[in-house]
């Protein structure tokens, strides 16, 4: 039996947002579903960030400071063991949902088989002036039900988009806090072995692309890929032709950062994992030369193909 009105604990991480965190938490206030709480964890922002949150007047609102800075992954871990409810969102400091978000996604769950255990749907990247909808129907093939082996293709689930049941936490793990950054990834590659996923396919979330954003921070990524490879390297293998374009990608980004040795070593990868990738094989013969010529072949290229 389903619950018609679930409680719903939003979990929003925060550090030194107080600019931006109150139209986040406005956002979740003026939702069309009521029946929720809001759990803001302070990963001891050094900004007025408690004032701001306190100023306002709702009794749901619960604001819990971290005694040090620990991570967005930390923070939401916090809040999720300190919720009080059937069903679990999260909110980013700097995003904003749409007022029928979570009423759309308690209505899914609803007309949901008992397999589902989280509710995604799609979403707008803001940058400046233009707006990218995210998951992309050209490159996503499967976005519900059994998503894990597109899952490990890479991420298209956005972490401020879901509505998660608590029991995937005690079946599978919280959030990584032991990688720089898509930690989000992890989890649902993790969740999504025990549970199915339902899309709903409408953008629900305007997630705003900010400069201090961890995710934008290029080495944090590439150590996190590296490291979400390594701990799901036996799922990873089953599709060879996947794990090829893996290493392929973090074999670009180390060249690209000068670290030729390196960008080498997962070429090497790429091509073992699949003999006919081509571009892999390509730039590993261009590497062979040296720092110089991969340089300035690179620069050619972008001059010649500038969009790519």
């Amino acid at each position: 039996m389903h619950d018609e009105n679930p409680k719903v604990s939003v979990v929003i991480p925060t550090y030194n947002r107080a600019h931006l965190i109150c139209r986040a938490i406005q956002s979740v206030l003026d939702q069309t579903y009521q029946n929720l709480e809001i759990i803001v964890v302070d990963d001891c922002s050094t900004d007025n960030t408690e004032e701001i949150v306190k100023d306002f007047k709702d009794e749901r609102i619960r604001y819990i400071q971290h005694n040090e800075n620990k991570g967005a992954s930390a923070a939401r871990n916090t809040g999720i063991k300190a919720s009080q409810s059937e069903y679990i969102a999260f909110q980013d400091s700097d995003d904003e949902w749409f007022s029928d978000k979570l009423e759309k996604q308690i209505i899914a769950f609803y007309n949901s088989s008992p397999e589902v255990g989280v509710v995604y749907s799609g979403f707008y990247i803001v940058e400046a002036d233009k707006k990218i909808y995210i998951p992309n129907d050209d490159h996503v093939i499967q976005k519900e039900e059994n998503i894990h082996s597109e899952l490990l293709k890479g991420n298209f689930v956005g972490t401020p988009t879901v509505l998660i049941k608590r029991e995937c936490f005690e079946n599978a793990k919280y959030f990584n806090e032991h990688i720089p950054a898509l930690e989000d990834w992890d989890l649902w590659i993790e969740i999504s072995k025990y549970y199915h996923f339902k899309y709903i396919n409408l953008p629900l979330v305007y997630a705003y692309s900010t400069l201090n954003s961890v995710n934008l921070n290029q080495k944090n990524m590439l150590k996190a890929y590296e490291i979400i490879l390594e701990n799901y390297l036996d799922e990873f293998s089953k599709n060879k032709k996947e794990l090829s374009k893996h290493y392929f990608f973090i074999a670009v980004d180390l060249c690209s950062n000068d670290d030729l040795k390196n960008g080498k070593a997962y070429l090497i990868k790429a091509i073992k994992a699949n003999h006919l990738n081509i571009g892999a094989i390509l730039r590993l013969f261009i590497v062979l030369f040296g720092h110089k010529v991969y340089f300035n072949v690179r620069y050619i290229y972008q001059k010649m193909m500038p969009k790519i």
